[in-house]
């Protein structure tokens, strides 16, 4: 598992280690990547330096730069005598070797490379002054001049904690982190803001490091049950899975889900259609098998996801009661969700069951859930859905940039895989077919929930790799891509 650690953890990780050279194995790495990044040697770097220990990481980086001879420009306004010593140091040395610390960012032609070594994650409240002005106008200088703009261990501005990013922002190309990785560059904002994105570990042992607060979602943490089918299987070696939901006017919000749980392995899917008027056979996947809901319920479930379509009527809020009672892993996704946001009594029984509950919202549902406002919930994603965790004691997925999981008992992990393409009509009821199929097939549900959210970006990052999307792609595709590239993590293990 690639860990994360936020600031509290990365200041004691700091501070074990303030007998190293940190500040000049940061600016030594830095100063390697620019040199790769810069667009032409001939043309003048420009480097930003801020009144803390990012701004000495700058400076590091400035004076080996100019040791390989690029024509370094850097613009620092603060006072040298009131940097942290170690970067007052870094700023004698860069002083001493030739360099020239300029008030203001020069006008030049055309910039090779530009580095943010303003704030990094020290920043607690949105840049002022000229700070705000250079962030600005080193936002504007690399999309004139098309040239890369590398942030020293988080780009400035943004919260290296929580992935919510301030006004202005710096827009880097490129981000060298030091130390270790923050959860911040991975959800909410910070994929916009991060560019491609290194790992500068320091010559640090990370084994003496304190546990990681959370860590990345990857396939060797549920790579166990990327198992291949015995030769001897039949139907219900796989499970039986459900899906409830489908209102009038959303059937097709159950269907994705019951066509994706079918094309991951479930053995047997059941949908039950609240709408009165509701086909009794889906011509375009006749494997699926339709019921009344209540039929559904009934039908002896390995696993059962409640809420794609299911609207808030008097009998959907019956069809969930019943739901919530049965002694089997629950999904709850959609509707379902707003409805448990609607009653304390209910949110009372989600807590209280004793199999497997799951819980999929996106920031809008995690709101109502939480009773608060949506942008707290971007605020601090992870809060959020570790907070939803334990209020419900239930595995929760919080969707969107970098979807958040969390469980009661185990540490939250950050999403990397999918894309724009993803935020499409249907696109969550796929994800629920999908994390119930593999329910169905015996996953545990905290890695079933990671398995789920992990492959279902990788069909969305695949289909892009074929020219299918971002834009127009569609939840219906990604069912099929989901399949494929499934097999072909099982054939890989």
């Amino acid at each position: 598992m690639t860990a994360l650690y936020r600031s509290p953890a990365l200041r004691e990780i700091e501070t074990a280690a303030a007998a190293s050279p940190l500040m000049q194995r940061a600016g030594a790495a830095a100063a390697a990547w620019a040199a790769e990044l810069a667009v032409d040697r001939n043309l003048p770097l420009l480097l930003l330096a801020g009144p803390g220990n990012n701004g000495g990481d700058a400076f590091e980086a400035a004076s080996l730069l100019r040791q390989r001879f690029f024509d370094v420009r850097l613009a620092f306004a603060g006072d040298p005598e009131k940097l942290p010593a170690a970067a007052r140091a870094a700023h004698r040395r860069f002083v001493a070797g030739g360099g020239t610390c300029l008030a203001a960012i020069p006008e030049v032609s055309r910039w090779g490379l530009m580095v943010d070594g303003l704030f990094g994650i020290g920043l607690a409240r949105a840049p002022a002054g000229h700070y705000a002005d250079w962030i600005a106008a080193a936002n504007a200088l690399a999309r004139r001049d098309r040239c890369p703009l590398l942030a020293l261990d988080c780009p400035s501005g943004l919260d290296a904690d929580t992935g919510s990013a301030f006004a202005p922002a710096i827009a880097a190309t490129h981000t060298l982190t030091f130390i270790a990785a923050k959860p911040g560059l991975f959800t909410g904002e910070g994929p916009d803001h991060c560019g491609i994105l290194q790992v500068a570990p320091l010559a640090l042992d990370a084994a003496a490091f304190p546990s990681p607060d959370g860590g990345l979602i990857e396939r060797a943490g549920f790579a166990a049950y990327l198992q291949p089918r015995r030769a001897n299987s039949h139907k219900g070696s796989f499970g039986s899975a459900g899906v409830v939901g489908g209102a009038h006017s959303m059937l097709g919000a159950a269907f994705l889900a019951g066509r994706a749980a079918l094309h991951l392995g479930a053995g047997r899917v059941y949908v039950g259609l609240l709408d009165a008027y509701a086909p009794s056979i889906d011509l375009l996947q006749p494997e699926l098998m339709l019921r009344k809901p209540e039929g559904v319920l009934e039908a002896g479930l390995s696993a059962l996801a409640c809420g794609p379509g299911l609207g808030n009527s008097l009998q959907a809020n019956e069809i969930l009661d019943r739901a919530l009672g049965l002694d089997l892993p629950l999904i709850l996704d959609a509707d379902a969700l707003n409805l448990v946001s609607y009653e304390t009594a209910m949110q009372a029984t989600v807590a209280a069951r004793t199999a497997p509950t799951l819980l999929t919202p996106h920031p809008v549902e995690a709101a109502r859930l939480l009773d608060c406002d949506v942008a707290e919930i971007q605020a601090d994603r992870i809060r959020a859905a570790t907070e939803l965790a334990w209020r419900f004691d239930s595995h929760v997925a919080l969707k969107g940039c970098g979807t958040v999981v969390a469980s009661p008992a185990s540490a939250w992990r950050i999403n990397t895989t999918g894309n724009p393409g993803l935020a499409s009509a249907g696109s969550g009821d796929v994800l629920t077919g999908i994390t119930l199929a593999l329910l169905a097939q015996g996953w545990p549900p905290d890695l079933a929930l990671q398995g789920a959210v992990h492959l279902h970006g990788a069909a969305a990052d695949a289909l892009v790799a074929q020219g299918i999307g971002p834009v127009g792609l569609t939840a219906g595709e990604i069912v099929g891509a989901a399949r494929q590239v499934f097999n072909r993590w099982i054939d890989e293990r």
